[in-house]
């Protein structure tokens, strides 16, 4: 009762003093650990809230001052809300949606033509939304998102919730279609997959800061590890090495191992497997995203 009539109010800088800029037709992933300023971040962007100092502009416009203009050039596609009524037809949503947009009959029918091919939603526009199994609506919120053709879209985890097929399908779509229509993707998500299927470029907050901004495809250097699987036709259930970490055993002839590059290298750790016994397969991979984002998160938490 004392901390109700009694609050203790605590001021927490949820987006501290970030810059980060995005080239027309990026695809770009927005990350980070939950309470690191993305949903704040993106809220400002969409002009939602307003920030308390610095400056916000989106093709070119403010968010604050020009909401109305910038929301015809946007879009957002969020995992747990939708665009679509929940009792109507899809495709009643869809005009209702041209109306808000006021997008003509004849546009309205040539662009919906195109998103429906290019999704395979014809089967579903008769659908009440309510009927629609959730990888269905989301194919259907993410057309609704095109619809008008934006020239950016924020996504806010797409695929949570979906199967394996259905978060395949959305990957391949979001990606082919945004790179036909030249549109412009700032993604959040948890999940590695979505980021390596759909963006091309990482910017990574915690703390209200940004950590890091990079293309994806160097990511994979800021962590010096390698990850090696082997088969022997002996058992290798003893094999040991300094510097090498034994990640899983999954048989006495299969192991799964991890080398860190700045204490040792791949040629040597497999020169010492060859040496002690016959190979019947062996892979060397870089670690997963996911293994390298946790890697990058456990040394902001020790900095």
């Amino acid at each position: 009762m004392k901390d109700y009539f009694f609050p203790k109010k605590q001021e927490i800088i949820a987006v501290d003093e970030i810059s980060f800029s995005i080239e027309s037709g990026e695809k770009v992933a927005f990350i980070g650990p939950n309470g690191a300023g993305k949903s704040t971040t993106i809220k400002m962007l969409t002009g939602i809230i307003q920030p308390t100092s610095g400056k916000v502009q989106v093709l070119g416009k403010s968010p604050m001052k020009h909401r109305k203009s910038l929301a015809y050039e946007i879009s957002a596609v969020f995992g747990q809300s939708s665009k679509l009524w929940y009792h109507l037809p899809v495709r009643e949503s869809y005009e209702l949606l041209a109306a808000i947009y006021d997008i003509s009959n004849e546009l309205f029918e040539k662009r919906l033509a195109k998103l429906v091919d290019r999704f395979k939603i014809a089967s579903l526009l008769t659908k009440l939304t309510r009927q629609l199994s959730l990888g269905e609506r989301m194919r259907c919120e993410i057309v609704a998102s095109f619809l008008h053709q934006p020239k950016v879209i924020f996504l806010d985890e797409p695929t949570i919730g979906l199967d394996v097929i259905a978060k395949t399908m959305i990957r391949d779509l979001l990606c082919s279609f945004s790179k036909e229509e030249g549109t412009t993707l700032l993604l959040t998500s948890h999940d590695t997959d979505d980021i390596e299927s759909v963006c091309d470029r990482v910017i990574m907050l915690n703390k209200g800061k940004v950590v890091l901004d990079d293309r994806l495809n160097r990511m994979k250097s800021y962590i010096q590890k390698k990850i090696i699987e082997v088969i022997t036709e002996e058992e290798s259930k003893d094999w040991t090495q300094d510097d090498v970490q034994i990640l899983e055993r999954k048989t006495p002839h299969h192991m799964k191992l991890e080398i860190d590059l700045n204490k040792n290298s791949c040629e040597k750790v497999i020169r010492s497997i060859l040496s002690q016994f016959k190979v019947k397969d062996l892979t060397i991979e870089d670690p997963s995203l996911e293994t390298i984002i946790k890697n990058i998160y456990a040394d902001q938490v020790h900095n």
